[in-house]
């Protein structure tokens, strides 16, 4: 088969991320409304910040803002982890980062899979955050084999799906017909279905151990537990939540309100209480199940390791000084120790430029353009950008922060589903369940960073000068 029929990687995504948000609205209604209050907010903060909106424009964020979307699913074996990363693969999405939730008290480690370059993102900027079940952690052997046993009586991937991968993978890609038979064969695994795969006795056995763990043992498949739009002003999203019927969580997770946001902030909306029938029940007797919830994100400058160091330091003295876990009682005082903290981070772009705290996107000006044939013209970067011919826009952070997925994950389970498994980092470990390494998302920023640099060189036509 000709390559040229083909449909490429980055169509299938978009397709997929379109269906999946589709379903999602169906099955978790205040998600449609979710989505309608994060289109206000961003139409009001453009209208409000003209100079955010050019900088969307420049960078091309404004074609990707609408249909931006991460999700997020929990796996339960090291087989459905090799196979959901075959499954990505075909929309050109790889596994970027490890996270360990364990030290949070939430027994999965994670990768989120995603496209990893800056084209390829602009065209669809959908992300999976991929959590796999730690059964070693499970405490009483005889729970941790009953689990282990649930899990490898299923299948969460349909027989179609799975010869569409093998399909992708020998013919290096697939036709149209073909792709939309995958998106459609592929959705099936994220589909919530409310028959559980356990009795109610088993449920609770593994419930009372971690609601985690019931969520990803006790069913079909590992059900999409959120999808997550990304608002521009996250602050005005949660007072806006509750005025829509949304209720939201007590603390924006990730760093404090900035002029120049960094990293990543999210919010979400309580999880739902579901209706579950397991195997022993009639039809009058069911049971109730929490896991799904709605996100909302904020994106930001993608830090450098110096930056990502220093936001770390400050983050770590916040909680230390509030004593205790951000929750309800205590939402207010935190926010305040954070942005008392965090006034020791630069909030301005250059600044944070100046200071190596951030990776930024270089764009040639039209000034710049006209004045390349100039004998007399600048060639070094920051003379360039002294002289208006190069501009600078921080590069958008793609990835995830632990301690805000593991503050998501416990006010959505519930307070009381907190246990300490201290900190059993095991990236060797979930890189063999996975069959591949994980990408380093800070060498991904610099490459984007380099590609940003060489391309205004060629634009300016400085052959024999290397932009850094």
């Amino acid at each position: 088969m000709s390559t040229q029929a083909f449909v490429s990687p980055d169509s299938i995504r978009a397709q997929f991320s379109s269906a999946m948000s589709a379903m999602y609205k169906q099955e978790v209604p205040l998600y449609g409304a979710l989505l309608d209050l994060v289109s206000e907010v961003n139409q009001q903060t453009m209208d409000q910040r003209p100079e955010l909106a050019e900088s969307l424009h420049l960078t091309g964020e404004i074609q990707r803002l609408d249909q931006e979307r991460h999700g997020a699913i929990r796996v339960g074996t090291a087989e459905e982890l090799a196979t959901i990363g075959r499954l990505f693969a075909v929309m050109g999405m790889q596994p970027v980062g490890y996270y360990d939730l364990s030290c949070a008290g939430v027994p999965v480690h994670s990768t989120a899979f995603r496209a990893v370059h800056e084209q390829s993102l602009q065209v669809s900027p959908f992300r999976v955050f991929t959590s796999l079940l730690r059964l070693e952690l499970i405490e009483q052997p005889a729970l941790r084999e009953l689990a282990a046993s649930i899990l490898a009586k299923r299948q969460i991937f349909t027989p179609r799906a799975l010869t569409l991968i093998e399909q992708c993978e020998r013919d290096g890609g697939l036709n149209a017909a073909d792709a939309a038979d995958f998106v459609e064969q592929a959705l099936e695994t994220f589909r919530w279905h409310r028959q559980a795969t356990v009795t109610a006795e088993q449920y609770q056995q593994l419930h009372d151990q971690h609601r985690l763990i019931a969520d990803v043992v006790a069913f079909k498949g590992p059900h999409i537990n959120h999808l997550t739009p990304r608002v521009l002003d996250i602050d005005a999203a949660q007072v806006g939540m509750p005025k829509k019927g949304i209720p939201p969580k007590a603390v924006i997770e990730g760093p404090p309100p900035r002029r120049v946001p960094i990293l990543l902030r999210q919010t979400s909306f309580k999880a739902l209480q579901e209706e579950v029938a397991f195997t022993d029940s009639d039809a009058q007797a069911e049971g109730r199940h929490t896991a799904r919830f709605g996100e909302i994100e904020q994106r930001g400058a993608a830090l450098t390791p110096k930056g990502r160091a220093l936001y770390d330091r400050l983050l770590d003295a916040a909680r230390e000084a509030l004593g205790g876990v951000p929750a309800e009682n205590n939402a207010e005082h935190y926010m305040q120790l954070l942005s008392e903290t965090f006034s020791e981070f630069a909030d301005d772009v250059e600044q944070m430029r100046q200071q190596g705290l951030a990776f930024f996107r270089y764009f040639v000006t039209e000034q710049g353009l006209a004045a390349r044939h100039n004998e007399n013209r600048p060639t070094s970067l920051q003379a360039l950008i002294d002289a208006g011919h190069v501009r600078f826009e921080a590069l958008v952070y793609e990835d995830f922060l632990p301690v805000s997925a593991a503050g998501i994950f416990q006010s959505n389970l519930g307070d009381d589903a907190q246990s300490n498994y201290g900190s059993n980092a095991n990236q060797q470990a979930f890189e063999q369940a996975l069959g591949a390494p994980v990408l380093d998302e800070l060498k991904l920023y610099a490459e984007t960073e380099q590609r940003s640099l060489q391309a205004c060189a060629k634009q300016l036509e400085l052959v024999n000068s290397r932009l850094a």
